[in-house]
């Protein structure tokens, strides 16, 4: 059962990210991406209070997601890409992105924190972080 409405439109723009995003991440990388995505729909709170659907969250500025400033976000989603985003529009979650709304690449290691925001892991090249539940109950 999907935790946001998402016609094909937005599973293939859902797709697009997760793949320009993190593709060189692999499968889990680019589910997580998807996570972060999903969690702001979800979230109205903080940067995304009012990003209701799949466009407002992609093209969301500022604080949108870099990916959809490149070329490669705007080829066409493949089957693979296709079916690890209509997975994430059904609620899986993968930790560490299971309740965050930012990710971003450090040169080194992680901060604890990243705009007042807890980290709570890294996956491969990018690090998590998640508001407080206080702030923001509909992600958790």
């Amino acid at each position: 059962m999907a935790v946001i409405k998402a016609n094909s439109r937005d599973v293939d723009m859902l797709a697009r990210l997760m793949r320009a995003e993190a593709e060189g991440e692999g499968d889990l990388g680019m589910l997580m991406v998807g996570n972060v995505g999903v969690n702001r729909i979800l979230a109205n709170c903080l940067d995304f209070r009012g990003i209701r659907t799949m466009r407002q969250m992609v093209f969301q500025s500022p604080g949108g997601f870099e990916a959809v400033q490149k070329p490669y976000f705007y080829q066409r989603a493949r089957d693979k890409e296709r079916r690890l985003a209509r997975r994430v529009v059904n609620g899986e979650r993968q930790h560490p992105a299971s309740n965050a709304l930012w990710f971003f690449r450090p040169a080194g290691n992680c901060p604890p924190q990243w705009y007042n925001q807890r980290n709570v892991g890294r996956y491969k090249a990018h690090c998590f972080f998640v508001p407080n539940p206080q702030d923001c109950p509909r992600v958790y």
